[in-house]
C-alpha cells in the first residue's frame, strides 16, 4: 500500500475503470451483508453487551488502521479534513455500530435487514443535498415511499402502526448515520484515498471507542460464547476495517451514483444470511417489505444517476 494508492485518477472514466469500481464495491458489499447476522449472533444470550459490541469492534479495527498507517507512512489529513472524517466517524465508526448493536438484542436479522435496505436511497439523498444537486422530483418521491414502505413495514411486525419498537427507531437512526458517512467518505476517500480514509476515521474515534468499551467491560463483564467471539472478530477486522477498503475504493474510483447502486444487494444477501445461518423464518410480509423497500431505493438511486451532470475533472 502507497500513499494514495486508492485514490480516484484525474483521467476521464474507461469503462475497465468503471468495472473496476463496481466490482471493488460489489466486494465490499459482501463483506457488510453479514454484518447484521454476526451482529444478531453476538448480542444473543447477554454474554457481551451491545454497547461492548459497538464500540469493541470499532477498537480493533483501529488497532489495524494505526498500524497500517505507520507502517505506509502516510501523511496525516489537513486542516478541514479532520472536520469531514470526524463526520465519517460519526456516522460508520460509532452511529451506525452501535445503534445496530442496541436494536438487534431484539430485532431479527431479517427484519432489521428490511429497514436497513433504506441506506442506498438515504445514502443517495444525503449525496444530492452534499453535492448540492438538484434532482427531478420523482427522485424525492421514490425516495419518500421507500421511507414510509420502510416505517410501515416495521410498524406493522410490531402492534401496528402505532406499535414501532425502540429497536426499529434505533435502526432507522443507524440509516441516517451511514448515509453520512458513506457520502462523506467517499467524497473524502478521493482526496485521501479509501483505505486511508476509513483508517483515519477510525484513529480519530479511537480514544472515545476505548473509553466505552472499558465502560462497557466493567460494568459487565464479557463473557461469550466461542461462536459468539469469532462473530465479535469478524465485526471487527472486516465489517469495521477490511470491508471498507473495497467499499470505500468502490467509490473513490466511482462514479459514485453508479457504484452506490451495489448496495441494493446488501439487504437481499443479510436476509439470505440470516435464513441460512440463523434459521430465521422467512415471512411473506419481510419478503414483501424488502421487496418495496429496494424498489423504492433502485428508482431513487436510478433516477439520481439518469439526471446526474457528466463528472467533472480537474
Amino acid at each position: 500500500m502507497t500513499d494514495k494508492s486508492s485514490a480516484t485518477l484525474l483521467a476521464p472514466t474507461a469503462l475497465s475503470t468503471v468495472r473496476a469500481g463496481l466490482w471493488w464495491g460489489l466486494l465490499g458489499v459482501a463483506a457488510f451483508s453479514f454484518t447484521v447476522p454476526f451482529t444478531r449472533v453476538a448480542v444473543s444470550g447477554g454474554g457481551i453487551s451491545p454497547l461492548f459490541i459497538g464500540s469493541g469492534r470499532a477498537v480493533i479495527a483501529a488497532l489495524l488502521a494505526a498500524a497500517a498507517l505507520a507502517l505506509t507512512r502516510q501523511r496525516p489529513p489537513r486542516g478541514v479534513q479532520w472536520a469531514r472524517l470526524a463526520i465519517v466517524a460519526g456516522g460508520v465508526v460509532v452511529g451506525f455500530p452501535v445503534l445496530t448493536s442496541f436494536a438487534l438484542t431484539t430485532a431479527s436479522a431479517g427484519h432489521s435487514a428490511v429497514v436497513i435496505a433504506l441506506l442506498p436511497a438515504a445514502t443517495a439523498v444525503t449525496a444530492v443535498l452534499r453535492g448540492r444537486e438538484r434532482p427531478p422530483a420523482r427522485f424525492w418521491i421514490t425516495a419518500a415511499v421507500g421511507a414510509v414502505a420502510a416505517v410501515v413495514f416495521a410498524a406493522l411486525q410490531g402492534d401496528g402502526l402505532g406499535g414501532l419498537h425502540w429497536s426499529d427507531l434505533l435502526l432507522f437512526g443507524a440509516v441516517v448515520a451511514a448515509a453520512i458517512g458513506y457520502a462523506e467518505g467517499g467524497l473524502l476517500s478521493r482526496e485521501l484515498g479509501a483505505w486511508q480514509t476509513i483508517s483515519w476515521a477510525l484513529v480519530l474515534a479511537a480514544p472515545l471507542m476505548i473509553a466505552l468499551t472499558a465502560a462497557s467491560a466493567v460494568r459487565q463483564p464479557p463473557s461469550g460464547t466461542a461462536i459468539q467471539w469469532a462473530a465479535f472478530a469478524y465485526l471487527g477486522v472486516v465489517s469495521m476495517f477490511l470491508g471498507f477498503f473495497a467499499w470505500y475504493r468502490g467509490l473513490a474510483i466511482g462514479p459514485m451514483a453508479q457504484v452506490s447502486q451495489i448496495q441494493l444487494v446488501q439487504p437481499v444477501m443479510t436476509i439470505s444470511w440470516a435464513a441460512l445461518l440463523l434459521r430465521e423464518t422467512l415471512t411473506w410480509p419481510t419478503v414483501l417489505g424488502g421487496v418495496a423497500v429496494i424498489a423504492c431505493a433502485a428508482l431513487a438511486v436510478r433516477t439520481r444517476l439518469s439526471r446526474a451532470d457528466p463528472p467533472k475533472r480537474d
